[in-house]
């Protein structure tokens, strides 16, 4: 007895070894309401399926639920089974058809081929197909294919019954500040609506910018909405969004390719569908119009500028004393209505005057803002002020640039390339004579006619060359001449630049506007400038 029964465990583990070890895999879409294929009842499936084959036993099934089939980048589940498959966990996947798998043509054949070579086959019930068979590419690719394009069509019709929705004005996307989105309706969130008219209140009503805006909002402790914190960006946003006048306006992003749902910006590429007076306003048109032309008005003014921190010459030179922030450049208007470029800390334009916030922090800063003709009128005194051989530096650079614009006429003179052009001339002229002739046949003569027409160009060429070195020639004296007076006037303060200046300067530090050290480049000393005495070096 006991040798039998040892037989019979020894047969039991031998036919457990043999038995090839299987996982399977579903997904189900949100959008899937048959609950004969329900996430469970498939899960519930392939376990019986599994079970019922003598030869198989189950390691594990693998489910998305929820997710798109179109590519694999988002499933969780179907890269854990990939991973697993690699590693020599089991022998088999099985699932329910293609389009469960991946409905992408290139990911199908592209997972399958990988598998086979760790030696695992994928079986494909409702197709019938198995990747171990000969056959299994160029059938696995048909059926691919097919899927993909049953994706394409469906995508087809969602996108346009999602349009025509939206032309009948349901909404699709999320609440935002002021208005909540149920069922694709939007209402009024009163207490959103008092921060958004607030926001347009500051910035038509009371003239200020988004940034003083969005640090008055922060220090008030109003909180954002899907944002962590207010920032400039976000106002801005809020006073470009057309639904708070009560327009709707749609399709702003698009899908280009099915395949990746990757969303773009629409420019263009599709059509809008604006709808006007759509749902109740929070702000009236006249007020949202307004905040948009001053909006505009203020790109305009800054069009031609690149959108970088050193857009401007004195950008991150001028220091705060008092903090050591960087001072940033602001335009401000005149009582005459006239604007002016002004240097202001950092941390004073963005957070105000010193003082803590509710987390307990330091925020602000007490320095005073700077001119920028100021700035340039200082570091003019500074220039002034240096101990240098004027002239020598003016001679230097005189005979630098001299050097660089001198003319070399040791080419051939134009007299000379007048004979050349005419001899051409009678070479190309001779070539009929040749031709009438019999000397030369209709290919010789179209070939030799081509290349002394080109040749002829370039002595032309040549010829213009060399009369606009002479024109240079006769005018470079008085070239020079205005180049040595400007030079001079730079060198020795007659005239100052702030492009010219920011070269040489290191770094402006203001502690009050009667306080200023100026530092400048390769010198070790610095200037200060004080109210009552002027530019001393230190």
């Amino acid at each position: 007895m006991p040798a039998l029964r040892y037989e019979l465990l020894n047969q039991k583990r031998k036919t457990q070894e043999t038995k090839k070890r299987v996982a399977a895999y579903c997904r189900v879409s949100t959008d899937n309401e048959d609950q004969a294929n329900s996430f469970e009842s498939q899960q519930r499936y392939f376990r019986q399926y599994i079970g019922r084959n003598p030869d198989w036993e189950l390691y594990a099934v693998f489910a998305d639920e929820g997710l798109s089939g179109t590519n694999t980048k988002k499933r969780k589940e179907f890269n854990h089974m990939i991973a697993c498959a690699k590693n020599g966990d089991f022998d088999l996947i099985i699932t329910k058809e293609i389009s469960r798998f991946a409905r992408n043509t290139l990911d199908s054949i592209f997972y399958t081929r990988d598998l086979k070579k760790h030696g695992v086959g994928v079986i494909f019930l409702n197709d019938n197909i198995n990747t171990l068979d000969g056959d299994a590419e160029l059938r696995l690719a048909i059926m691919s294919s097919i899927a993909q394009e049953e994706s394409r069509k469906t995508s087809e019709r969602v996108k346009w019954g999602q349009k025509r929705q939206m032309e009948q004005g349901v909404v699709f996307g999320r609440s935002m500040l002021g208005y909540d989105v149920k069922d694709g309706k939007m209402t009024v969130n009163q207490e959103g609506a008092k921060i958004v008219r607030l926001i347009f209140h500051k910035f038509v009503d009371e003239g200020k910018g988004t940034h003083v805006i969005a640090r008055e909002l922060r220090e008030e402790g109003i909180l954002p909405c899907r944002v962590k914190e207010w920032q400039n960006t976000v106002i801005l946003r809020i006073i470009r969004n057309e639904k708070y006048c009560g327009d709707l306006v749609q399709k702003k992003t698009y899908t280009p390719d099915f395949l990746s749902h990757e969303k773009k910006v629409n420019l263009g590429q599709e059509e809008f569908v604006i709808i006007k007076d759509h749902h109740e306003p929070i702000i009236s048109r006249e007020l949202f119009d307004k905040a948009n032309r001053i909006l505009d008005e203020k790109s305009l003014s800054q069009e031609g500028k690149a959108k970088h921190s050193s857009r401007y010459p004195f950008s991150g030179k001028i220091k705060c004393g008092r903090c050591g922030a960087s001072y940033v450049a602001r335009y401000k208007t005149r009582k005459d209505g006239s604007r002016y470029k002004a240097w202001r800390c950092y941390e004073a334009a963005n957070h105000g005057r010193p003082h803590i916030d509710k987390a307990g922090n330091r925020k602000g800063c007490s320095g005073e803002s700077i001119r920028n003709e100021d700035a340039i009128y200082l570091l003019y005194l500074v220039c002034r002020e240096l101990k240098i051989n004027r002239q020598r530096v003016v001679d230097h650079l005189t005979e630098t640039i001299d050097l660089c614009l001198r003319t070399d006429l040791t080419e051939t003179g134009t007299s000379a390339l007048s004979e050349k052009i005419e001899e051409m001339g009678k070479k190309r002229t001779g070539l009929i004579d040749l031709y009438i002739n019999g000397d030369i046949d209709k290919n010789e003569f179209t070939a030799l006619r081509a290349r002394y027409d080109e040749d002829m160009e370039k002595l032309k060429s040549a010829m213009e060359g060399a009369r606009g070195q002479q024109t240079m020639k006769l005018k470079q004296q008085e070239l020079m001449a205005d180049i040595k007076n400007a030079i001079d006037e730079l060198i020795n303060g007659i005239r100052y630049e702030d492009e010219y200046y920011t070269q040489i300067l290191d770094k402006m530090v203001v502690v009050d506007k009667n306080h200023i050290d100026v530092y400048l480049k390769m010198l070790p000393h610095k200037w200060s400038f004080t109210a009552a005495k002027g530019v001393a070096e230190t």
